[in-house]
């Protein structure tokens, strides 16, 4: 077996190919001397991934073992091995998660070095100081006055969304990287929409980079990925989690994620009646409004369930109305409600071309879309309507719509199709009643 420093350098192109399996196996891992030829794009600092190097913090944004703690490991190597003088923040939540996870973790401080260049721990004096004279010193993000008085040249914030005391243990730090021609900082962190993190993706010397669960997929366990995204994937944990999203609710929107992620099961019971709705574009060209195709149905109890979103933009007349049908017999649908503000004759004709005997019923527009949304979120707020699954764009639209729309500018193609199929079960759209079983 040989030792990366062995190989040459067409070789260590190939190794994330040639690691697998082979890193446990090795007297000295593989993965300690050339991180920078295997590294994923996220972990490579923004100089080095020529994405410029005018930055003060460099904020690396990521879903659960997207590799960030070993991105922010590697960098405080590199600052130690490159200045004899480097004098280093290391920041965890607090001093367990400082210790555990930023030094003696799998991805640690610690465990990138290989034991010729690793640095002495002293556990006692939260220290770590490599063998040309650099320190490292662990704080906790509970106490932001310990950082009152130290001075560094470089430091490792990790987690920071979950930080406690962030504004003032980051206000702390900024006074205390004052050592060296330019301190700089780096920020680990799975994000939230925290006032701290929005000021740091806002600052223009903050460089970011960003990935999601599956882009380290190679080093993380199969059964761990599969079981993950079949649980979240789509939902809001799962977004913020594992795609490493920053999700927010606007504060005059209709629907909040927590309300939806209240309202959601896994699937709806026997149905009474089941509606596909139809929001049709005005136009098929590229960029032009989407078809909102959103299905539902009601229980007997009442209760209302969100049953697929199929929109989809730059359809034809005809492309929708095969793509509505599709999912009208898929669901053994009653009938579908079309909006027909841009045409009755239209949006008839073209159902009928596909497929003459779906029952149609056409609805018209009189409202704003506002006021013809708010009964139904008030049926949300009454726990009547539930989402049998996940449906991430369509709840994007929600709670981004306002008292003017979406915060795009864009049509809520989604949430109208969801408006009139709700409406629609609630005013009797359908055939008879006939039970179900999806």
């Amino acid at each position: 077996m040989k030792l990366l420093s062995e190989l040459n350098k067409e070789q260590r192109r190939a190794l994330p190919a040639e690691l697998e399996g082979e890193i446990d196996r090795c007297e000295e891992p593989l993965f300690f001397d050339d991180f920078l030829n295997t590294a994923l794009a996220h972990q490579l600092p923004p100089d080095r991934a020529n994405s410029g190097a005018d930055w003060t913090t460099w904020l690396i944004l990521g879903g659960r073992g997207a590799g960030k703690t070993r991105a922010g490991a590697e960098w405080v190597r590199s600052v130690a091995a490159g200045d004899p003088k480097a004098r280093i923040a290391l920041i965890g939540e607090t001093d367990r998660e400082a210790r555990d996870v930023m030094v003696e973790g799998v991805s640690g401080v610690l465990a990138v070095h290989p034991t010729r260049e690793r640095p002495v721990w002293k556990v006692s004096r939260r220290r770590l100081r490599w063998p040309n004279g650099a320190i490292a010193q662990i704080f906790s993000a509970t106490e932001p006055e310990s950082l009152r008085g130290p001075q560094f040249s470089a430091a490792w914030c990790d987690e920071i969304a979950k930080w406690r005391h962030a504004e003032a243990t980051f206000d702390m730090l900024q006074f205390g990287l004052r050592l060296g021609e330019r301190p700089r900082q780096v920020v680990t962190t799975t994000p939230r929409p925290t006032p701290l993190l929005k000021k740091l993706i806002a600052d223009p010397r903050t460089a970011v980079t960003h990935a999601g669960t599956a882009a380290n997929a190679r080093f993380l366990a199969p059964t761990f990925l599969d079981a993950v995204l079949a649980r979240y994937a789509g939902t809001r944990l799962g977004r913020q989690e594992i795609d490493g999203e920053i999700l927010e609710d606007r504060p005059d929107a209709l629907w909040t994620r927590a309300q939806i992620e209240a309202a959601r099961v896994a699937a709806a019971p026997p149905l009474a009646r089941i509606v596909v709705a139809v929001d049709p574009p005005g136009s098929a060209r590229q960029g032009s409004d989407a078809c909102g195709l959103v299905a539902a149905g009601r229980a007997e109890n009442g209760t209302y369930y969100v049953l697929a979103d199929d929109s989809a933009g730059g359809l034809t007349p005809q492309a929708w109305a095969m793509k509505a049908i599709a999912l009208w017999r898929r669901l053994s649908a009653d009938c579908l409600v079309a909006e027909a503000n841009f045409g009755a004759d239209m949006v008839r004709a073209v159902i009928a071309a596909a497929d003459n005997s779906v029952p149609v019923r056409l609805v018209h527009a009189t409202r704003g879309k506002y006021v013809r949304a708010e009964p139904v979120a008030q049926l949300y707020e009454q726990g009547r309507v539930k989402h049998a699954g996940v449906f991430p764009a369509l709840e994007d639209e929600m709670v981004d719509f306002g008292l003017d729309g979406l915060s795009s500018g864009k049509s809520p193609d989604r949430l109208d199709a969801l408006v009139w199929a709700i409406t629609a079960l609630s005013h009797g759209a359908g055939a008879g009643p006939r039970i179900r079983r999806l």
